[in-house]
């Protein structure tokens, strides 16, 4: 049973439309796969009716920006209930600051670029939230740089004069409200080194006495020898292990079911969240 656990659609920053990714999903002989759009649900109910069609089990879920001591980091939260109030009022708050950080950013490419906001504007779909992937595919439009790839490698790095943090919330507080939504909450990637600063096996350790339940292990920024080490971390707490694509359509090379959930973590994730929330 072929599960992937971490994708996204443009509802948020893929280049898929959610039924899209489904259908990836389907091409790549998944049975189960989770969508996970960057702090939105926008793109549920899309993927609902086509996993129904196609005989994909979906996993609803998201994304969340959080930062634990300063430290960008992303939770994902699954099964949780899209309406509860203190959950989506955070997620909003999000999407508000991403625009406005978004309008910064392009304010100071423009003084070295051809670039304006109206260009980032017709790379984003309208259940989106303007972020710096369609910054980078706006820069891609305009021949600035070649790909996404190239434009996070270089201008929108987080060591780049152009960047500017956004809002993020407390990581123990996301993994708080999201099992009070009924929820599952998972971090992601969190070895990622590249990105820039990682957190601690003690920052682990806090956010699993905060209410965290699992760890995305498998995951191509991974080393193998991070992998081991959080597997281990994970059986120590015992905490859920998943692993993911964190596909993004042809907007970043990882490609759809490349890593994979083993089913009985599947299981226990869908025992402890909300099973009715599962489209079968």
């Amino acid at each position: 049973m072929p599960i992937d656990l971490h994708t996204h659609s443009r509802a948020s920053d893929g280049t898929d439309e959610p039924a899209e990714v489904i259908a990836a999903a389907c091409a790549a002989g998944l049975d189960v796969v989770a969508l996970t759009d960057h702090d939105t649900t926008a793109g549920w109910a899309q993927a609902g009716a086509e996993a129904r069609r196609r005989g994909v089990a979906l996993i609803p879920g998201a994304e969340i920006s959080c930062q634990v001591g300063g430290i960008g980091v992303h939770m994902l939260a699954y099964l949780h209930d899209p309406d509860e109030p203190e959950l989506l009022a955070e997620m909003e708050r999000t999407r508000e600051d991403r625009v406005a950080r978004a309008r910064r950013i392009v304010d100071r490419l423009a003084r070295d670029y051809p670039l304006t906001y109206p260009d980032v504007l017709r790379q984003v779909d309208d259940r989106a939230t303007v972020g710096r992937p369609h910054i980078a595919d706006a820069l891609i439009a305009n021949g600035v740089v070649a790909d996404r790839e190239e434009a996070f490698a270089t201008l929108l790095n987080s060591r780049s004069p152009y960047y500017l943090p956004h809002y993020a919330p407390d990581a123990g507080q996301v993994a708080r409200l999201v099992r009070a939504a009924g929820g599952v909450p998972v971090i992601a990637h969190c070895r990622a080194r590249h990105r820039g600063r990682v957190i601690t096996d003690d920052d682990i350790r806090d956010l699993a006495d905060d209410g965290m339940l699992g760890i995305e292990v498998d995951h191509r920024d991974h080393a193998d020898a991070e992998r081991s080490q959080l597997r281990a971390l994970a059986k120590d707490l015992d905490l859920l292990v998943t692993g993911s694509s964190d596909y993004h359509g042809t907007g970043k090379l990882n490609r759809i079911g490349e890593n994979t959930t083993a089913p009985d973590q599947l299981e226990r994730l869908i025992a402890l969240g909300t099973p009715q929330r599962v489209v079968w």
